[in-house]
């Protein structure tokens, strides 16, 4: 029930949670192997933990590269989504992926402000005292427009060895917009998250959630607030072309988009 209602989501989060919950299972006079779960989550945990973060220090310096060398501070635009999306520290071990990029700009004294999207985790930039404002999703073309955002950023649950993307719903929206007024869009993600044997984006199966998450309130668990018998499609995620992504920022290694090719050369950088 726990992934059902999104308690838990995402690789990193439901292979820890997998573990502890066989280590319920587990009949008492097997201590041994009670403990062997119990270790193996606490080293995944470890692990995400400390992957997140190099993807977070990785990133900052990444970003400090290749952005205006004048530029002082910068803003960026954070896309994720409650309990879902594996840049947020819900859905990984703790410290997030595109969560993590942005704490690190935070740590290095360079960013101003980062801009989350109303699809927003549980408040970790507010709780980080990050300075941070919230937007609705529909509002985020309006803020590139106004010149407020030097880099758009968010997480991705699956990469294709094409580089095509999927990511929380709203995602390929924003790439476009960010393409069009020609800011950079980045995809914070670990090396785990990319799936060589997946020629393409195609091949992406797209969840669709309950429709009571539009149409109540409380994300499907309180009052009906849409009209009754309307028809609804609630897709989770959405897949971004490689065309649109500058670049996919894992712990060890960024890999640029060349526009004529694409990332086609993926499987040789990762080998």
């Amino acid at each position: 029930s726990a992934i059902r209602d999104l308690v838990v989501r995402d690789a990193p989060a439901i292979a820890i949670a997998a573990a502890l919950s066989l280590a319920v299972e587990v009949p008492e006079n097997a201590k041994t192997v009670f403990q062997a779960y119990i270790d193996a989550a606490e080293i995944m945990l470890q692990d995400d933990v400390a992957s997140n973060k190099a993807i977070g220090s990785f990133g900052a310096s990444f970003l400090r590269d290749h952005l205006k060398a004048s530029q002082l501070l910068y803003t960026l635009l954070y896309h994720a989504k409650c309990c879902t999306c594996c840049s947020c520290g819900v859905a990984t071990a703790g410290y997030g992926t595109a969560l993590g990029f942005i704490r690190s700009l935070y740590a290095a004294g360079v960013l101003e402000k980062a801009y989350c999207t109303e699809t927003r985790p549980f408040n970790q930039l507010v709780h980080d005292k990050i300075p941070t404002t919230l937007i609705a999703d529909s509002a985020a073309v309006a803020l590139m427009n106004a010149g407020c955002v030097n880099a758009v950023i968010v997480g991705a649950d699956r990469v294709a060895a094409n580089g095509v993307t999927a990511n929380k719903i709203g995602t390929y929206s924003l790439a476009l917009a960010a393409n069009h007024h020609g800011i950079p869009f980045y995809v914070a993600a670990p090396l785990t998250s990319i799936d060589l044997l997946l020629p393409s984006g195609q091949e992406i199966v797209i969840e669709e959630r309950s429709p009571k998450e539009l149409l109540n309130t409380r994300g499907g668990l309180g009052e009906q607030v849409a009209a009754s018998g309307i028809p609804v499609w609630n897709p989770a995620f959405d897949v971004t072309p490689a065309k649109l992504i500058a670049a996919i920022i894992t712990e060890k290694v960024s890999l640029s988009l060349s526009l004529s090719h694409g990332y086609d050369n993926v499987s040789r950088v990762l080998d």
